[in-house]
């Protein structure tokens, strides 16, 4: 069983920075066992992949935000972080972590509005 747990999101002006953050509870160290990722939900639009990282530390990135994001993990916390830079306002989205392998499990999200 994971939980996961997204926390970081808010109010930012274009061309700021956010970073979020994805605690999960797992008996473990969960990156040996799940891939991880962050994926966003605009209104109105489907849920889409923002970035993932594979259980051997590879990284892959949407297009949308190649060269201003960057997916980590801290393996000692079990927690994965998604730095965001040069915020545009169509980035504002409510952005959940999830945990993939044979099953999915998604965090509750959480809202990052990019505005003046």
């Amino acid at each position: 069983q994971v939980q996961l747990a997204e926390s970081g999101g808010g109010l930012v002006q274009p061309g700021g920075s956010l970073r979020l953050s994805c605690a999960a509870s797992f008996s473990g160290n969960i990156f040996s066992f799940y891939d991880m990722g962050w994926y966003r939900q605009a209104p109105g639009k489907e849920r889409e992949v923002v970035a993932r990282i594979f259980r051997g530390g590879v990284t892959t990135y949407g297009d949308s935000v190649k060269g201003r994001f960057t997916i980590s993990r801290d393996i000692a916390k079990n927690t994965v972080y998604l730095q965001m830079n040069s915020l545009k306002p169509e980035d504002t989205a409510v952005y959940y972590c999830n945990a993939e392998r044979t099953h999915i499990y998604w965090g509750q999200g959480t809202p990052v509005t990019v505005s003046l």
